[in-house]
């Protein structure tokens, strides 16, 4: 089984890099390491797919301030809708359907100050239509 990023999660990334074509990408990431290997995590790879459901976005996307706290709340309102999204972990916060998507203390281990961290139900790992997120482009 050779490990594969979901389909949401490739566009995704493709449409922030569109969109912040000069950030920062040294805290990006979608492939556990030892550590998330260790855990149960959506970095890692799902049996038997394969499939990784899960991506770190670097928190610096050099652009407007604060921008990735903007990005992470569009994701949030999204997830409302839509079912691709599973949760979303930026700055010691983490929205997810507990609690219909609002924002909660998060208690991990990383506290997500240098990435966001996005992850993806199976709904997308074959379903890659873009992402509609104003601050990607979408009305």
């Amino acid at each position: 089984m050779k490990p594969f990023l979901s389909k949401a999660a490739e566009t995704l990334r493709s449409q922030i890099n569109s969109t912040f074509p000069d950030r920062d990408k040294r805290s990006d990431g979608w492939i556990g390491d030892s550590r998330h290997a260790a855990t149960k995590s959506d970095h890692n790879p799902a049996a038997p797919s394969g499939v990784v459901r899960a991506i770190d976005v670097d928190a610096d996307l050099r652009g407007p301030a604060n921008n990735a706290s903007y990005l992470a709340d569009q994701l949030r309102i999204l997830g409302k809708t839509d079912k691709r999204l599973a949760y979303v972990i930026f700055n010691k916060k983490i929205a997810s359907p507990i609690m219909f998507w609002k924002w909660r203390d998060y208690k991990g281990i990383d506290d997500h100050t240098s990435h966001l961290h996005i992850s993806f139900t199976a709904l997308g790992d074959a379903d890659g239509k873009p992402f509609n997120l104003p601050i990607l482009g979408a009305k």
